[in-house]
């Protein structure tokens, strides 16, 4: 369907306030399209399940974009982790930073897990903006962070004061997070790709 910046929900069937309620419900909420598509049928809407994956990649990048200047300031202590993630069967992974209170620093999904995933990472995270220059960064026994961090001080791009700590106990709430994915890749039946994948972790992060 034709979209324009002018009139972003020309041709759909169902108004803007329907297809954002509808996005917002599968990002903020553990559910399957399948029961977004049941909510919505019980207030008179029958809207296929498909069709609410579609709004959802559609919609989705905009909805990050706009709310990511209003989200709460993080602190600089890193807590540091990845997951794996499957994707068409091959195991992705899902590398993920939150501060000491356990907001979301940022996030990155990648084909591989070893040091220079784990450098790219680190350096998305601080160039984020709004994330302030980390002063720890926390995390589990994986040596590709050592290596990673090795590299960037050595480059200029991370300063010598920033540690590191291999502190396990530390990561709990970011553990807790990994448990949140995982179930809703669970309800999704896994992912057919991996842009569809990173859009849905993209947004869902921004309700969490």
């Amino acid at each position: 369907m034709p979209i324009t910046s002018s009139n972003p929900f020309k041709g759909r069937q169902y108004s803007g306030e329907v297809i954002l309620l509808a996005v917002r419900w599968y990002l903020r909420y553990p559910l399957a399209y399948e029961h977004v598509a049941e909510l919505l049928g019980e207030r008179g809407l029958e809207v296929d399940a498909s069709c609410i994956w579609r709004w959802v990649q559609t919609y989705e990048p905009e909805i990050n974009k706009r709310c990511r200047p209003y989200l709460k300031p993080t602190n600089k202590s890193y807590r540091v982790d990845e997951t794996y993630i499957k994707i068409k069967g091959k195991d992705r992974y899902l590398y993920h930073a939150v501060d000491s209170t356990g907001q979301t620093i940022d996030f990155l999904l990648t084909a591989k897990r070893d040091a220079a995933a784990a450098k790219r990472f680190l350096l998305k995270a601080i160039e984020a903006s709004g994330n302030p220059m980390p002063r720890v960064i926390n995390v589990d026994k994986n040596p590709a962070y050592l290596a990673a961090m090795k590299a960037m001080t050595a480059e200029g791009t991370l300063p010598p004061r920033v540690r590191l700590r291999k502190n396990k106990y530390l990561n709990n709430a970011i553990e807790q997070d990994h448990r949140t994915v995982k179930k809703r890749m669970w309800l999704a039946k896994g992912y057919g790709s991996f842009l569809g994948e990173w859009r849905t972790l993209q947004g869902s992060k921004q309700f969490t």
